[in-house]
């Protein structure tokens, strides 16, 4: 406060001076000096016009003057002030320096470097050049190049923290994530309110799975900062990471009331409330959104999540088409030079390709519209992965199978298997839900019966993890221990997983109640006989639960709090399959509670 009232002061007696001599010219070039501090741009522009109006040649002024026309995002004009002072002082090297700046920003990149090799040729110890060099060098993906030009500034500048900042960019650009924090913490030893630095060092540690160290980064950076939207925005990113969804809500709100028209953050406020299964407000955080940019994919894609999940079929599938436009998702979409199936049009006679586009869950699935489309009249080709071709051969309405990616037959058209609910009119009480529309294979059932042995008590088959690759497998996957803890005897329990984590692997030779094949599972056709043999199924939400129900087995899922959007809320079976019974986390993350009364429900079946 005591540094504004001496800057206001300042002002008071520079406006005196002019008052009395109107062409004083230092009295309006410190006058422009004073309110650039206090950022009143427009009026330290003014400022520096008067005082070049009096002095023509007054190369700091016209040097200053572009230094605030940056500031105003007048950078053409901020080129033409530099330019002048040049004009006037060919060896200003500030000058020569801030101009390269400015380039930078223009994306010349090019002309930028002439600029600060021509400041340096002047001044060979101006570290602020060499730094700002080492920008432009990485831009132009010198990055060799770039970190020497940061340390020739640091050898020159030691206590410098831009080239520190800077090079920690590089090896962040680079994945080099340790140098990288070290470099941004070196930077804000020296300027502990360095907020670029505390934001960039927090996005290293979300990179590498640091999220609570990240958040503490973000605050210190918003604490520097306290508008810094950005900062705010990745906070709730990191919180969300971490399950705390009140509290990044929080954070998206602070960056929107900073930022209202901040798009990207009205759908991550979505997905929060979306997390805590607010539906309707999630809904209208991806409205917004909308509103704000009516081409942002990833908001209907979110809009059409919820409202699946809400039961809102007929908009939700409509709105889920949009994921083909969604990078994020990074769906192997499939180019014919034959026409995409939208329903409405004949298919007698026609042949259609329906092809898997997600996960084999998702093609057990849907793979049940084959027969409304063979139904049609339509000779149907299934193109699906490899792992399934054994499984789905036996599908009723299937014609042909091909492995995606190999040489495809003839065809008229096709179509994602995901579009076929669309294309159907699918609503909660239209769904194909037949209790059993796949069936394991004779010789494959007789292998695994042997294999199991003779019968001794009630099979049960387990699955506890997914693909740890999955966007949601945190919140859906548990520990083998945790579960089997829970889980009462009188049962021969089976793994009916073929990959196991590191992690688990000596936890489930330490179990003495619960066999294993692993490796011996060589595709779907070997889970799916392995699930035929048990009594009941148990398992989190993957690929297997949709084999088991799809088999017609008793099958009992474990879900989230926030389940994916095909399991509803709210109820305890699955219009999808008539098998399946639903075990929901009752709050976010309590999966004990779950164990318990599977636990407890198991021995109502032993009793």
């Amino acid at each position: 406060m005591q540094e504004l009232h001496e800057l206001d002061a300042a002002l008071e007696s520079y406006d005196l001076a002019i008052a009395i001599r109107p062409d004083y010219t230092e009295a309006w070039y410190n006058r422009g000096n004073v309110q650039t501090i206090l950022k009143q741009f427009e009026a330290a522009a003014a400022s520096y016009d008067k005082a070049i109006s009096v002095r023509p040649d007054f190369a700091e002024a016209w040097s200053n003057r572009g230094d605030v026309l940056k500031e105003l995002g007048d950078f053409e004009a901020a080129i033409s002030s530099y330019d002048k002072a040049i004009s006037v002082r060919p060896d200003f090297a500030e000058a020569w320096s801030n101009r390269g700046n400015v380039l930078k920003e223009l994306g010349d990149f090019e002309t930028a470097m002439s600029s600060f090799d021509k400041a340096l040729s002047i001044r060979p110890d101006f570290a602020e050049a060499w730094s700002n060099r080492g920008n432009v060098l990485q831009e132009l993906g010198q990055f060799e190049d770039a970190i020497s030009s940061f340390d020739k500034a640091i050898s020159i500048k030691p206590d410098f923290a831009d080239p520190w900042y800077n090079r920690g960019n590089v090896f962040q650009a680079l994945k080099k994530f340790e140098a990288a924090i070290s470099c941004y913490d070196r930077a804000t030893g020296i300027l502990p309110g360095y907020a670029d630095a505390w934001y960039n060092r927090a996005i290293v540690l979300e990179a590498i799975n640091q999220s609570e160290a990240a958040v503490a980064s973000y605050d210190q950076a918003i604490a520097n900062k306290i508008n810094f939207s950005l900062a705010w925005y990745n906070r709730g990113n990191a919180l969300e990471s971490l399950n705390q969804h009140e509290a990044a809500l929080a954070s998206y709100d602070r960056a929107i009331s900073i930022k209202p028209d901040y798009a990207e953050a009205w759908i991550n406020r979505g997905l929060s409330l979306q997390m805590l299964n607010q539906l309707e407000g999630a809904v209208a955080s991806y409205d917004r959104a909308i509103s704000i940019k009516p081409d942002l994919a990833a908001a209907y894609w979110n809009k059409s999540i919820a409202l699946l999940l809400g039961g809102d079929f007929r908009k939700g599938l409509e709105l889920y088409e949009w994921r083909w436009k969604l990078d994020d998702l990074a769906l192997p979409r499939q180019h014919f030079v034959q026409r995409q199936w939208h329903g409405g049009d004949s298919m007698a006679g026609k042949t259609i390709l329906l092809h898997s586009e997600q996960g084999l869950g998702d093609t057990i699935q849907f793979c049940r519209y084959v027969k409304p489309v063979a139904e049609l009249g339509a000779r149907v080709i299934l193109g699906i992965d490899e792992s399934l071709v054994g499984l789905l051969r036996q599908l009723e309405g299937v014609s042909g199978i091909v492995v995606k990616g190999d040489l495809l037959p003839p065809f008229d058209c096709h179509c994602p298997l995901l579009s076929l609910p669309l294309l159907f009119d699918t609503t909660l009480e239209t769904i194909p839900s037949a209790s059993k529309y796949l069936w394991s294979d004779h010789t494959k059932l007789s292998y695994w019966s042997r294999r199991l042995g003779p019968k001794r008590m009630p099979r049960i088959g387990l699955v506890w993890s997914g693909q740890i690759k999955h966007h949601n497998d945190a919140n859906r996957s548990i520990q083998i221990l945790s579960l089997i803890n829970h889980l009462p005897c009188g049962f021969q329990y089976v793994s009916l997983q073929k990959e196991i984590r590191e992690s688990d692997i000596e936890k489930l030779r330490s179990i003495a109640n619960i066999e294993h094949y692993g490796q011996e599972l060589k595709d779907f056709s070997d889970t799916a006989a392995l699930c035929d043999l048990m009594d009941l199924v148990i398992s989190i939400d993957t690929s297997v639960v949709h084999l088991s129900a799809a088999l017609g087995k008793p099958t009992w899922l474990m879900l989230p709090f926030s389940p994916d959007w095909r399991w509803l809320l709210d109820r305890d079976d699955s219009p999808w399959y008539p098998s399946v019974k639903l075990y929901r986390q009752q709050s976010i993350g309590d999966w004990t509670s779950v164990f318990e009364r599977v636990g407890a429900d198991l021995l109502k079946i032993g009793s």
